[in-house]
């Protein structure tokens, strides 16, 4: 039992580590699908859309786009830190709600049988 509690540990601290410092790394390019979206329209520098047609204009800003984790960040001056802090907190919230499904749907230890016989073995006797 205590090695799978080591093993938790660990991986538990690797995750905080990954999304708290190299989180910070990665690309700021759009992926696929924002790409895609912006086929057959001309953006400037600030990714606003400035021409054509593509599927991007029917876009809305989301309901939540100023929830404190908008954006892959907390918000603030320091760019790295709240990057670095929203992902700590998104593998803490994230270890949180599987590890409370994970102890409610746990198998428990059935009660102790009462004075059981022992069991009979074949060729014995």
């Amino acid at each position: 039992m205590k090695k799978t509690w080591w093993y938790i540990a660990g991986g538990l601290l690797v995750a905080l580590l990954l999304a708290g410092v190299v989180g910070n790394f990665a690309s700021s390019d759009p992926d696929g699908l924002d790409s895609t979206a912006l086929k057959g329209c001309t953006v400037d520098a600030a990714g606003n859309i400035t021409g054509g047609r593509c599927i991007a204009q029917n876009g809305k800003d989301h309901e939540l786009g100023d929830s404190p984790l908008a954006g892959y960040g907390l918000g603030g001056d320091n760019g790295f830190l709240s990057t670095g802090l929203s992902g700590v907190l998104g593998v803490l919230l994230t270890f949180a709600i599987g590890g409370g499904i994970f102890w409610l749907v746990r198998r428990r230890k059935a009660p102790a049988a009462e004075e059981a016989e022992p069991p009979v073995h074949a060729g014995s006797g």
